[in-house]
């Protein structure tokens, strides 16, 4: 089921783990569409030729103690697409299977419960870091509702500037945050 290789323990392991997890951390998408409480350790993994990652749903604890709940999975692309084939990071959702595969740099973040998998490197060799988020708000459901409602009040807040419908807006946003943040 799972063929590729993991990164080994070393000063590069690290320097990666430090620059995925400070932009992971600081993304203003991230922050508000997964609220992180905690960030797990980055894995590097490579897939070279004929590997590939079978379907599976991510671990719900990961790491020692205190174990991480995994609530949001995020992929990290670390190189180009164009140099290597197959590879396609692969996530069942409700509207079907949506497929990634992205330029170095980019992420994509998937709810930890759904069905996915890498499709088997056709040619080359394809570069990622993944890393798990610990939600403050544990129900995915109410992180949506939480994230639209942000993207609302920012969108009213760009087009008005601060008005009676923001601060509804921001009123809701804290107060639903409030009830449902495990802080």
């Amino acid at each position: 089921m799972k063929s590729n290789e993991q990164a080994k323990p070393g000063p590069a392991l690290e320097r990666i783990r430090g620059l995925v997890t400070a932009a992971v951390e600081k993304n203003e998408i991230v922050r508000a569409m997964a609220l992180p409480r905690r960030v797990f350790p980055p894995l590097v993994s490579r897939s070279r030729t004929g590997q590939g990652y079978g379907t599976h749903t991510d671990d719900a604890l990961i790491g020692g103690r205190p174990a991480l709940r995994s609530d949001v999975s995020v992929t990290v692309f670390l190189c180009d697409p164009e140099t290597y084939g197959g590879g396609e990071l692969v996530v069942e959702t409700l509207a079907g299977e949506e497929a990634a595969k992205l330029k170095a740099g980019d992420a994509v973040l998937y709810p930890s419960t759904t069905l996915h998998r890498v499709e088997p490197v056709t040619y080359g060799m394809r570069l990622v870091a993944v890393t798990w988020v610990e939600s403050m708000v544990r129900d995915a459901g109410r992180r949506e509702i939480l994230f639209d409602l942000d993207r609302a009040r920012r969108a009213v807040f760009e087009r008005e500037g601060k008005s009676a419908t923001f601060d509804l807006l921001a009123k809701s946003y804290s107060n639903l945050l409030r009830r449902w943040a495990e802080a």
